[in-house]
């Protein structure tokens, strides 16, 4: 008796799995999602225990459990080492500095800010007026408009 088990097609199980394992690593490299690659590594796991003496449909089953661990166990390892996702730009460290309202701003009329030499667009977060001179704290950047609060000593 052999140790391969083949479907009626004379398709050893090893092979499905090589197959998927190689589709699944190019839907990975198209879409560098860091989720099908993780399917892939099962695939591959799964090509050395299809030579064990098991039934597919139990692969099938130990091949859904490997994959579930490894997605939700090191997915969210991997993501922080590669940091995909969100890119990090110089703007987002403007984020909690203090700037200087050099231009009005109100509750309908975006006004203007001065930070590190240079002018933003700037509107406050909760539609308070900022008169020129006043000292602000930059909550957030939306775009090429930096929201602004009013500066509070702590």
């Amino acid at each position: 008796m052999s140790l391969l088990f083949s479907f009626g097609f004379g398709i050893q199980s090893y092979w499905i799995w090589l197959g998927l394992m190689i589709v699944l690593a190019i839907i990975e490299g198209l879409t560098m999602g860091l989720t099908t690659i993780w399917f892939a590594i099962a695939a591959l796991i799964m090509v050395f225990i299809s030579f064990l003496p098991i039934p597919f449909a139990f692969q099938v089953m130990i091949f859904l459990g490997i994959s579930a661990i490894l997605l939700f166990f090191t997915r969210p390892l991997a993501i922080k080492k590669f940091k995909t996702g969100k890119v990090k730009t110089n703007v987002d460290s403007l984020v909690g500095k203090n700037a200087l309202v050099t231009k009005t701003i109100t509750e309908f009329d975006r006004g203007e800010i001065k930070i590190n030499g240079q002018i933003w667009s700037a509107k406050t977060e909760d539609g308070e007026a900022l008169t020129e001179g006043t000292k602000c704290e930059i909550v957030c950047i939306e775009g090429v408009q930096a929201i602004v609060k009013i500066y509070n000593e702590k």
